[in-house]
């Protein structure tokens, strides 16, 4: 049953105004972090916000600029400073993306990303984030790799500027040390983004500012995609839409868990989509469901997709009235604010179980986290999602029993003639049989290869894939070549007919299958 959007009017207003006082550091501290700019990070609170709380499918989702598609969006600005048109092409294609994950219902499978590779990039992201503050705190001009940075901070340490270093550790003060009671009441980032912002004009301290922001409408950016640059963009726009999906999913489901409702999954990344490509046509930042904005919401009253817009209308309202005094606060209040952002986005729930952690598991959060930080971004997630995917791989073939059982071993029925059981080799395969384990099979080729019949128990197979067919292919082929009789049991005739539209149904007649092992014992004897 679809909520009238003006039934919780009160609560939707004090959710959006309060949700949007807490998103207007961070939408600066991104955009300035990004490379962008912090109207960029403005403007993509305020589009992004407002489309996807009107077009995405979770009512209380508040969106903008989170620290993981900043990181991105920074190492793309930063590798390709000279072209700023190509990353918000790559993000108006993140966009376009994210609309078809939605359309073809793709949404839900986004949630089976393992959790060490998740993990990993996450406290990579804060780290690097954190990396790329050092400079600003100090007071230093640097652009660079975070790895870049830390060493250019340790070089410079006798540049840095004691204002700039006093302005950062008054932020760092609040934004640790609130008192929960005050936080609960405004939010730690405005109290220093206020208060250090004060005391820089106060004391007329000589340090780094955002700089002005432009109170006009955004002017129309046109994308550009070409020949020489559509390789480039293309990876980037993919990994921007599975992280940004990936982010809103599981804010999504922390809204869910609280407003005891449902969201729609591919409905919301269609919103999402919409509100990335409009905000890249008008330079903001790209922006995804942001989980401590929309948890402020739910708990400050917000309850319909009245609260995202109410949101993103303050925002604008404080570009219009607010933008020169926004204008004056210092790279080192952002700073501090962001530091304790990255802090808080670093995995500790992992890193307290790391000695009890599956190796497996382990071996890809540090690959995934060390990648992050030293390499690529796209390429620390394409990572860790392959090898995650092969060591599942191993370990489930690890638990796939192949046994060669004669059939004199489980019989003494007088019946059966005593040559006939020496002569016959029961193979019973119990698990998965797929491309990890399908070699155990082949392995045991040769040990079955001088019998003249030969059953190939298929009953306890969980489940089959190609790559198994053809081996079995393969193994009957062979035993066919040795003028070996050979008789498949299934568990069912759903099964069997399943699996003998993949090949099977060339090599063996239907005098070959069987659905006991007394049955197929009764057809040799046949």
């Amino acid at each position: 049953m679809k909520t009238n959007i003006l039934s919780n009017f009160k609560g939707d207003l004090t959710g959006g105004i309060t949700a949007g006082i807490i998103a207007l550091p961070l939408a600066i501290a991104f955009g300035v972090s990004s490379g962008l700019g912090a109207t960029a990070g403005i403007y993509g609170a305020i589009i992004v916000g407002m489309l996807a709380a009107i077009f995405g499918g979770t009512p209380t989702q508040i969106s903008g600029p989170t620290g993981p598609l900043t990181v991105v969006a920074a190492s793309v600005v930063a590798a390709h400073s000279s072209d700023p048109g190509l990353v918000f092409t790559a993000i108006f294609l993140s966009g376009i993306f994210q609309i078809i994950l939605g359309i073809f219902k793709i949404g839900k499978f986004v949630n089976f990303i393992p959790y060490p590779v998740i993990s990993g990039f996450m406290s990579g992201i804060g780290t690097i984030i954190i990396l790329l503050q050092i400079n600003s705190f100090l007071g230093l001009e640097f652009s660079g790799t975070p790895v870049e940075g830390l060493i250019n901070a340790l070089k410079s340490l006798h540049n840095s500027n004691l204002q700039s270093i006093i302005l950062g550790l008054i932020a760092l003060i609040i934004v640790f040390f609130t008192p929960k009671k005050i936080a609960k009441i405004i939010p730690p980032p405005l109290i220093a983004l206020i208060l250090g912002t004060v005391t820089a004009v106060f004391f007329n301290f000589d340090v780094n500012t955002i700089g002005e922001i432009p109170r006009t409408l955004p002017s129309l950016i046109v994308p550009r995609f070409h020949l020489d640059n559509i390789e480039i963009i293309i990876p980037i726009a993919l990994t921007i839409a599975v992280l940004g999906s990936i982010d809103t999913l599981l804010t999504s489901l922390v809204a869910d868990s609280m407003t005891k409702t449902k969201h729609e999954s591919n409905k919301e990344l269609i919103g999402q989509g919409i509100g990335n490509m409009a905000a890249a046509l008008f330079g903001g930042l790209v922006s995804c469901g942001a989980t401590m904005r929309t948890v402020v919401n739910i708990k400050s009253g917000g309850k319909t997709r009245l609260s995202g817009v109410v949101h993103s209308i303050f925002l604008i309202m404080i570009v219009v009235f607010f933008a020169p005094v926004a204008a004056k606060i210092p790279l080192a209040v952002l700073s501090g604010i962001l530091i304790k952002v990255g802090v808080s986005i670093i995995d500790y729930k992992f890193i307290k179980l790391i000695k009890a952690a599956p190796r497996n598991d382990l071996l890809v959060m540090l690959l995934v986290f060390l990648i992050t930080i030293f390499d690529d971004l796209i390429l620390a997630v394409g990572v860790g999602v392959v090898l995650s995917s092969i060591l599942f791989a191993a370990n489930v073939a690890k638990q796939t029993d192949i046994k060669l059982v004669g059939l004199s071993n489980i019989t003494d029925e007088n019946y059966i003639d005593e040559d006939l059981k020496n002569k016959t080799m029961i193979m019973h395969i119990d698990g998965t049989l797929f491309f990890g384990s399908a070699s155990q099979m082949a392995a045991r080729m040769n040990q079955i290869l001088d019998y003249k019949n030969v059953i190939i128990d298929c009953s306890h197979i969980k489940s089959i894939d190609i790559s198994a067919v053809f081996a079995l292919e393969d193994l009957i082929l062979t035993l066919n070549n040795k003028k070996a009789r050979v008789i498949i049991i299934f568990n069912n005739r759903e099964v069997a007919a399943s699996t003998l539209k993949l090949g099977l149904r060339k090599l063996i007649s239907p005098n070959d299958i069987a659905f006991s092992t007394q049955e197929a014992v009764e057809s040799i004897q046949n």
